[in-house]
């Protein structure tokens, strides 16, 4: 049985209140009939709630007031609100989000769509602020302020559509946090995101993101989740990862990358490897010879990013170092993209949310 929902029971928020946002056909279903109404009821809620998008309980127009009564007294139907709306020239958009309006707990989203329009991906976060500290992180500076419920993971993306005014090809939990250490919710709202009488979105399009967490990824494949893996590699060295990466001291490189063969073998799909290029740290001959060594043994692209931070002294890398590295990436033989950095002048780009622009 698939363990994604498993300690996920509805529960009351400060108003008293269950947030209808988040919750799954089965739960909605047993609330239902605790309410003495039939079953259906519970499909046409899920449908109004994530097909429709609809935002009050006014909206669902199949539902009798009685019942719409019922409803607003067990429900709380709030959103998370906007604190927070920068649009960059390239097009990209980033929304800082609060759960609760003056609390301080913010956390962040992007809008970004590719240079033709025909990729729209919206990055959502998994907690505020973060439970590691990669040194080239923005959000590893933010006190780590707790996980975000399948509700508020979910909302990110109907607020951000809503306010764009489209609808998004492509999901990315790259956000702030580290989604493998709020597995259950991170794969509830997935699994809301995937459904085809919710958000129906493709599995293929939703892509988890991790910096390294083994026991995450083992129980990912254990599950058979059918979505894409990502992993923030940053370094092919398990010394250097070390000086960059707090997740090397507890799940080494060599362990991390026996999971990830795994990955490929038992679900049979191609894993992404996210490296961040930092002149001087990750970038010589050598670093490049492991990382095509690496990618050889099992089936993988490699997603590089240009450094968007300036930490430690560290500098972003010139376009002829960039092209160099990439020279020397050529004999791995597999897939590599330059991401670059879309949302750089809104502090939007990898690595730089923070919640402060």
């Amino acid at each position: 049985m698939n363990d994604t929902l498993l300690n996920s029971e509805p529960r009351e928020n400060e108003t008293g209140k269950i947030p209808v946002k988040g919750q799954t056909l089965d739960e909605l279903t047993r609330i239902i009939s605790d309410l003495g109404e039939k079953p259906f009821r519970a499909k046409q809620i899920y449908n109004g709630l994530y097909a429709n998008r609809y935002e009050s309980w006014d909206e669902f127009s199949t539902i009798g007031k009685e019942l719409k009564k019922k409803l607003k007294e067990k429900f709380s139907f709030s959103s998370i609100s906007v604190a927070k709306h920068l649009k960059s020239v390239d097009g990209t958009q980033k929304f800082t989000f609060e759960s609760i309006p003056g609390s301080g707990k913010e956390f962040e989203s992007v809008w970004i769509p590719s240079g033709d329009g025909g990729r729209k991906t919206i990055c959502i976060s998994s907690q505020v602020g973060c439970t590691l500290n990669c040194k080239f992180c923005a959000t590893a500076k933010l006190p780590y302020q707790g996980n975000l419920k399948a509700g508020e993971i979910i909302d990110q993306i109907l607020q951000v559509e809503k306010i764009v005014g489209d609808r998004a090809t492509n999901i990315v939990f790259m956000g702030m946090g580290e989604p493998m250490h709020n597995y259950f919710n991170v794969m509830r709202a997935a699994e809301l995101l995937h459904d085809q009488e919710a958000l129906g979105m493709g599995a293929k399009r939703i892509t988890i993101s991790t910096s390294g967490v083994v026991n995450g990824i083992r129980r990912f494949i254990e599950n058979k989740e059918p979505y894409n893996l990502a992993i923030s590699l940053n370094h092919p060295d398990p010394n250097g990862r070390k000086e960059i990466m707090d997740i090397e001291e507890k799940f080494a490189l060599p362990e991390l990358l026996d999971a990830a063969l795994e990955y490929t073998k038992v679900l049979k799909r191609r894993i992404t490897f996210e490296y961040v290029m930092i002149p001087g740290v990750n970038m010589s001959a050598e670093d490049a010879k492991k990382l095509v060594k690496i990618a050889r043994r099992l089936d993988c692209k490699i997603n590089v990013i240009p450094l968007n931070t300036e930490f430690f002294g560290w500098r972003r890398p010139t376009d002829q170092e960039i092209d160099e590295f990439l020279r020397h990436l050529e004999p791995a033989g597999v897939p590599i993209l330059n991401r670059r950095s879309p949302g750089k002048d809104i502090n939007g780009a990898c690595g730089m949310l923070a919640a402060k622009s």
